[in-house]
């Protein structure tokens, strides 16, 4: 119960600060560098040694991609029927497909499995949905704009000079190594930051608005992050998994609500913004009732 208490509070004061304007403008940016170069990196310095390696750590990252593939499929095929335009298309391909898997998913998740939970997160986040967001994202909007000039060259040098991908790669070579007490006691107090920042974050962000002419797109994305994906999830577990944490963490994280770092992109790239931050804003919400229904299958 406390841990909703505080998803629900911080997600409340970053709203209302966000209406107040009691915060500079550009809090957002400052407390997701933060929490994006200090508290992720260390909470996978933490947790990822504690993993040996097996087929059950790769099973988040094979399911990210798996759901993000088949989530591209759908919106693709349905965007063609439905006859949306380039610029619907590409903001559909952007916040119809990135999940929030850390700002969101760490809390949420969190709440429901514990503090095991993290290291299948940051699997699923880092290997899965970041590199997806930063490749992949950045061919969306670039292409569905009207840009097709892409330099592959500085996307992975922005992916291998990441600090949250760089401590990702430290912890997996320490892997099964056991780290001194008083590094780890630094290391808790600055991912201790992660959950409260990361709300807060969420709710200074978040904005409600919907034109009726974005409804049957709006809707399209809303059923692909919120319903589809988890479903596709459910899927692969069926045929290939078993019912262990590690599958339980890849449903979770395949059931968060659309990530705003992708709403923002789709902004700035002129690719339906008005549609992106509705989709963006109502989907976080109801994310959380998804994400409970889903919990509550698997617990």
């Amino acid at each position: 119960m406390e841990n909703f208490a505080l998803i629900f509070t911080a997600l409340c004061l970053g709203y209302i600060l966000q209406k107040t304007k009691a915060l500079p403008e550009e809090t957002p940016f400052i407390l997701n560098r933060f929490i994006l170069y200090i508290s992720l990196p260390s909470i996978a310095l933490i947790e990822i040694p504690k993993l040996t390696f097996s087929l059950q750590t790769l099973v988040p990252v094979g399911i990210a991609w798996s759901v993000m593939f088949a989530s591209v499929v759908f919106i693709l095929l349905l965007s063609r029927y439905l006859n949306f335009t380039r610029e619907v298309k590409g903001s559909l391909l952007l916040v119809g497909v990135l999940a929030n898997t850390s700002f969101l998913g760490i809390p949420l998740i969190q709440a429901y499995f514990g503090d095991q939970s993290l290291r299948y997160i940051l699997m699923y986040d880092q290997l899965g949905t970041f590199i997806a967001f930063s490749l992949y994202g950045t061919f969306v909007a670039a292409y569905y704009s009207g840009h097709k000039l892409l330099n592959i060259q500085a996307v992975l040098r922005k992916i291998f000079t990441f600090p949250p991908f760089i401590s990702l790669l430290i912890a997996l070579l320490l892997m099964g190594n056991e780290l001194p007490p008083l590094f780890i006691s630094v290391l808790d107090s600055f991912a201790a930051t992660t959950v409260p920042l990361a709300l807060i974050s969420v709710g200074l962000q978040l904005k409600f608005t919907l034109h009726k002419h974005d409804r049957k797109p709006f809707a399209l994305a809303l059923f692909s992050i919120l319903i589809f994906a988890p479903f596709v999830a459910f899927i692969l577990r069926f045929f290939f998994g078993d019912e262990s944490l590690a599958w339980d963490i890849s449903i979770m994280e395949a059931s968060m609500g659309p990530m705003i770092t992708a709403g923002i992109l789709a902004s700035m790239w002129n690719l339906a913004p008005r549609l992106s931050n509705s989709v963006v804003g109502y989907g976080t919400l109801l994310s959380i009732i998804t994400s409970f229904c889903v919990a509550q299958y698997l617990l």
